[in-house]
């Protein structure tokens, strides 16, 4: 049985929502949970009928979002530390947390280590496409400064994330730069682009609407760039919402449509909900390791954990290792 080490007090909510998300995974998934945290507050919000199934580590140590990533190594107690630990010792399969993401990612490249041949882990995210698929773009914050055979191995990295993930059976790789057309972009993507054309699955470059119009499958950037795409992509989503509400409000024929429209909102809730996809993968790193997002709520968790389990089940890893060393 697949075990997944949770960190119980990552999140802006406290254990609530973790606990509540790892309560649901177990009404439709086989795992052994193992939650990581207080003890004395995470008992209270378990079901007596699942407290036997439920591994509890306890410990008060909580990195909290104003402590620096590195504190986490002097820190040896803390409930993120000794979640990853539990990888590092092949004592879990998976780590997930919605905690201070800086040190899940330093914790998970430098304890858990780095898949042979991949010098930069990158963080994962999905994007939704017209088409109802998911595009996926990595680097999206785990490195600001790149070098081109970063981008290489992030490609490499996406490529089989895509295939043995997503299923995916024709991936279509691209670079993301100012301009679709060759020879676009900085020095770093130009000669970027030149490592990705090894790749028979790399299509060239792409631009950034490109991400939801379902002709690529996974975009390749840097952590600098991957992070503004991914924090804009969120307020965007968030502020059309906010517009239709503000609206529909405001007239009384819309407020009466809107009622036959409840089913298409909410397939459109779905679609944009970053609850839907759970965390980030963080790729490269020689083990499983989800970062969620802070204000995870239960579904977040649920799918967390569902994403590390689907993690765990494949041969990603080792394909990734393959693609980069042919063994």
């Amino acid at each position: 049985m697949i075990r997944v080490a949770i960190d119980a007090m990552g999140g802006d909510f406290g254990p609530a929502p973790i606990v509540a998300g790892v309560v649901e995974a177990l009404k439709t998934a086989k795992f052994k949970p193992i939650l990581v945290g207080k003890k004395d507050d995470i008992v209270p919000l378990l079901p007596i009928h699942l407290q036997s199934a439920i591994e509890i580590i306890d410990t008060d140590d909580v990195i909290s979002m104003h402590d620096h990533a590195t504190d986490v190594f002097k820190r040896k107690q803390s409930s993120i530390y000794l979640a990853t630990e539990l990888v590092r010792e092949k004592k879990a399969d998976a780590v997930v947390s919605a905690g201070h993401s800086g040190a899940t990612m330093s914790l998970a490249t430098l304890r858990i280590g780095r898949i042979e041949g991949i010098s930069r882990p990158a963080i994962a995210t999905l994007m939704p496409t017209v088409d109802g698929g998911k595009s996926l773009v990595l680097d999206v914050g785990a490195n600001v400064d790149c070098k081109p055979e970063h981008l290489y191995q992030f490609g490499v990295m996406g490529l089989a994330y895509a295939r043995d993930i997503m299923k995916i059976k024709k991936v279509k790789v691209g670079l993301l730069t100012n301009g679709e057309e060759e020879g676009k972009g900085n020095e770093v993507t130009k000669e970027a682009a030149l490592l990705l054309k090894k790749l028979p699955e790399f299509i060239g470059n792409v631009e950034g609407n490109n991400i939801f119009d379902g002709s690529v499958h996974v975009v390749v950037c840097d952590g600098f760039v991957g992070n503004i795409v991914l924090k804009t992509s969120e307020g965007v989503a968030d502020t059309i919402g906010k517009f239709m509400k503000s609206h529909i409000k405001k007239s009384a024929f819309a407020s009466f449509g809107s009622v036959f429209m409840r089913k298409v909102f909410s397939n459109l809730k779905q679609q944009i909900d970053y609850a839907e996809y759970g965390g980030a993968p963080l790729l490269g790193v020689n083990g499983a390791a989800i970062v969620s997002h802070g204000k995870s709520n239960s579904k977040a968790i649920k799918n967390a954990i569902f994403q590390a389990i689907k993690f765990v089940e494949s041969d990603v890893n080792s394909h990734i290792k393959t693609s980069l060393l042919g063994k």
